[in-house]
């Protein structure tokens, strides 16, 4: 008996195992490490630093051009990089005591304002009126205000009524947490899975001719599709679900904006550069500098 005792005091005298993973039980207020939280930062950061840099020229180009669809579009790609960057910089909060409701608040308005751009996007793309939108914008805006009303009112049900972790997502097997995402994952993917069928149908010409607009549905079908089968893996207790579930989410809040960026408004601002050109051209020509060319 004596010879069990000293094991154990021995056993307690010795310092704790190191943390490989590089996560915390949730005191320490870090959930996935230095390594996930500063990759998040830095490409968050950096995709509003390449916004701002640009700013000035893109500004002049969006009054150049007069298109309230781009404006209000740029603008609102703005107001959620912004909404991203405080998400990605107060990861901490996420396993800090005391943080949880402002965690969870700021994860509710970070996913909504990212979910009301993808779906304002498809919603206004649908209608094949990309120039003027004069009466399909307040329309479109509208209907996704609607929709994420919605949204977020079921989620802050889920969240604060009955203490779904929706958001918090350090290795949790919250079974209603996951069947929920899968759930709402499977939705998204149903959506973009029934306009790629419309777009091989008899129906296509309902639809608009951009192919810009195909392939962003494919990746988001891709992606919706990868997040429902992780969050069933997940509800069933895998953990591998739930790696490639969070793995998913930090794509989603890495790579999702810059890709909108680059698939509608990259295009515009090139377009506006040739307007702007040919304009100035315009102006020379007019005020007689290529007189001289034609003596």
């Amino acid at each position: 008996m004596s010879a069990i005792q000293d094991v154990a005091a021995t056993a307690s005298s010795l310092p704790p195992a190191p943390n490989l993973s590089g996560k915390t039980d949730g005191g320490g207020g870090d959930c996935h490490g230095f390594l996930h939280n500063a990759a998040l930062l830095l490409c968050s950061a950096t995709f509003v630093l390449y916004l701002a840099f640009h700013a000035k020229k893109n500004v002049r180009k969006l009054r150049h051009g007069r298109s309230l669809i781009m404006i209000a579009y740029y603008l609102l790609l703005w107001f959620t990089a912004l909404l991203n960057l405080a998400w990605c910089s107060l990861q901490a909060w996420q396993c800090t005591p005391g943080k949880e409701i402002a965690w969870n608040l700021v994860s509710l308005f970070t996913a909504s304002g990212m979910l009301y751009l993808e779906i304002s996007l498809i919603a206004f793309l649908l209608q094949e009126n990309y120039a003027s939108g004069l009466e399909s914008l307040p329309r479109t805006f509208i209907l996704s205000g609607l929709i994420i009303g919605v949204d977020m009112f079921l989620k802050a049900i889920f969240i604060f009524g009955f203490e779904v972790p929706l958001f918090v997502d350090s290795g949790t097997t919250h079974r209603v947490k996951w069947g929920l995402w899968t759930f709402y994952e499977l939705l998204l993917t149903g959506v973009y899975g029934f306009i790629l069928f419309v777009h091989h149908s008899k129906w296509r010409d309902m639809l608009p001719t951009r192919p810009a607009f195909y392939n962003y549905v494919i990746v988001m079908l891709v992606i919706s599709a990868v997040a429902s089968f992780a969050g069933a893996l997940a509800g069933s207790g895998a953990g591998f679900g739930i790696w490639l579930y969070n793995l998913v989410v930090v794509c989603s809040h890495t790579v999702y904006l810059p890709f909108v960026y680059v698939t509608f408004l990259a295009d515009f601002f090139q377009e506006e550069d040739l307007l702007l050109d040919n304009a100035y051209y315009s102006e020379m020509r007019d005020a007689g500098f290529f007189d001289a060319d034609w003596d």
